[in-house]
């Protein structure tokens, strides 16, 4: 069954899905499939794979001058992705994205991916370099989504991307992109945001995954106004268990959320990390049933720092 089958409604039943991160340059392959073997015996219904391309790191040299070059922390996401469906023989949805590479680059990623017989992606930008201000493509790269989009329709149609016919084009890649309740950091309001979701599903996406959020009324009131624009996909909740008293801060922070008050009520109360972790437990746990008892029947989680809390929000929900 595909996704958009899946995400359709025509798989029947709760189900959910995860996203994990290739392992770091130099490591093995044990902690990610720990992860998999962790939650496969709840059935997931996919495995998201993010792709990390280079970034810049400074170097000091002798001199006390820094040094800007590219390294790339995370490599491998297109084999992970095929060990995993070859290990465990669940479908994966490999990240491409704009951030890190050029259009040559991303043509070579859809080449292999098509070998392998992987036809269901997520397609993101990425994000901007943590020195940058705003979002600077690669010399020879995307800068928006959507160009990615258009170059995933054409290679879909049978053309690479300077215009030459592909003698035996593959199975057609089907993909979905990313989406948020709370609204994207550069987006100057919701309004335009969601104008920008609706042009890609325009151009052919077939479902939209959200940011985290941990106010379920953000996401109905989203989807709500999404459906409102025209909006017809599959819009897919993702979500996180918190687990680290760190979080309190740094999550808001990074991912552009809000943590609704209640939640970061109980959170000051904790006083160590595992009070935080059973904390979050409790909260996702909440947050998933009242989702499905909205109607969802497809949940996205983020395991980073949390496959354990999501084992046991699963073994609480299935």
């Amino acid at each position: 069954m595909s996704l958009t089958e899946i995400h359709d409604g025509r798989q029947g039943g709760r189900g959910f899905s995860f996203e994990v991160l290739p392992p770091l340059k130099g490591n093995g392959t044990d902690g990610l499939f720990k992860t998999i073997e962790t939650l496969r015996e709840f059935c997931p219904r996919y495995i998201n794979i993010t792709t990390h391309h280079s970034e810049y790191v400074y170097t000091e040299l002798d001199n006390g001058l820094l040094e800007r070059h590219r390294v790339r922390r995370r490599p491998g996401t297109i084999a992970i992705a095929a060990a995993i469906q070859n290990k465990f023989g669940i479908p994966v949805v490999p990240h491409v994205i704009c951030s890190g590479t050029t259009i040559e680059n991303i043509e070579y990623e859809l080449l292999d991916l098509q070998f392998l017989g992987i036809s269901n992606l997520l397609l993101l930008r990425g994000d901007k370099a943590k020195d940058d201000k705003v979002f600077v493509p690669m010399q020879g790269g995307h800068a928006h989504t959507t160009d990615l989009i258009r170059q995933v329709n054409r290679f879909n149609e049978g053309f690479f991307a300077d215009g030459t016919a592909i003698k035996h084009p593959g199975t057609p890649f089907t993909f979905g992109v990313a989406c948020y309740p709370e609204k994207h950091e550069e987006a100057p309001n919701m309004e335009q945001d969601m104008k920008h979701l609706l042009e890609k599903q325009q151009l052919g996406a077939k479902y939209a995954v959200t940011q985290m959020f941990f106010d379920n009324q953000r996401y109905y009131e989203f989807v709500e106004k999404a459906r409102a624009m025209g909006i017809t996909m599959p819009i897919i909740p993702g979500i996180k268990p918190l687990a680290k008293r760190s979080q309190f801060n740094m999550v808001p922070k990074t991912f552009h959320c809000d943590l609704p008050e209640a939640l970061a009520s109980e959170m000051l109360k904790c006083k160590t990390d595992d009070e935080v972790r059973r904390l979050g437990v409790e909260w996702t746990t909440e947050q998933c049933r009242d989702l499905y008892d909205h109607g969802v029947e497809n949940i996205h989680f983020y395991t980073v720092s949390a496959v354990e809390s999501v084992k046991e929000v699963a073994s609480r929900l299935m």
